[in-house]
């Protein structure tokens, strides 16, 4: 394996061109500019409390530390500009997101939701019983790590045994895990595609915060919570 910084820095241009291109797309569509209003009208709310800034702000901080690690010492050696067929980077696509949501998923179970000093930990975010935008960084800086850190090894575990990924693949993978993870806190309710897509995936998060007795535990899709038998 060897430390391809130039594709890192395609990837990281890439991811940065998607994203930028994204929200202006999203600025454009009403209903989706709709419910950024509402959320931002709720997250005013939250951040004038005490207890908000602080926890977003080392959440923020963690999680850029964490993934500068990750593009520094681990993407050159798992990503590459070599041309794979579609099929491949697809495949890779897929064994990324699910190898990882199936860790997550146990993680998030058995850890956060079970006994001990991680409940307690992850207790902080379940505070928030309607999340909107804000909840997603509503998290203690631990967890925060933790959750990176599950998406980072998946993708360097399987990086090893399948072989490089394409940049393609591994923004797809990071888009999918950074705003999976931001969407599903949001508040949104909407009836037409694929604001309906969105609107299940919110509604299912939503019902996860209502307490820490309920299920949908995994992230990506829900399922691991339908193999396991946690689905609400």
């Amino acid at each position: 394996m060897s430390y391809d910084w130039q594709a890192t820095l395609i990837l990281l241009a890439t991811l940065t061109v998607v994203t930028v291109t994204g929200n202006f797309l999203v600025k454009r569509i009403r209903a989706f500019d709709g419910m950024r209003d509402i959320n931002r009208e709720e997250d005013q709310r939250k951040i004038a409390q005490d207890k908000y800034p602080p926890i977003v702000a080392s959440t923020r901080k963690i999680g850029g530390i964490t993934n500068l690690v990750f593009y520094a010492l681990v993407v050159p050696f798992i990503v590459t500009i070599n041309s794979q067929p579609l099929w491949k980077i697809l495949l890779d696509i897929v064994a990324i997101l699910m190898v990882y949501d199936f860790f997550y998923y146990l993680t998030h179970r058995f850890v956060f939701h079970g006994k001990g000093y991680f409940r307690k930990i992850h207790g902080l975010h379940h505070q928030a019983r309607k999340p909107t935008h804000i909840d997603a960084y509503y998290v203690h800086p631990l967890e925060t790590f933790i959750g990176i850190a599950l998406f980072m090894g998946s993708a360097a575990l399987l990086g090893i045994f399948m072989g490089p990924f394409h940049v393609a693949t591994l923004a797809v993978c990071v888009l999918v895990f950074q705003n999976l993870n931001v969407i599903n806190h949001c508040h949104i309710r909407m009836d037409s595609f694929p604001g309906r897509t969105l609107s299940w995936i919110s509604v299912k998060h939503a019902n996860h915060h209502k307490d820490m007795q309920q299920g949908n535990y995994a992230t990506i899709t829900l399922l691991y919570d339908k193999v396991f038998g946690t689905l609400v």
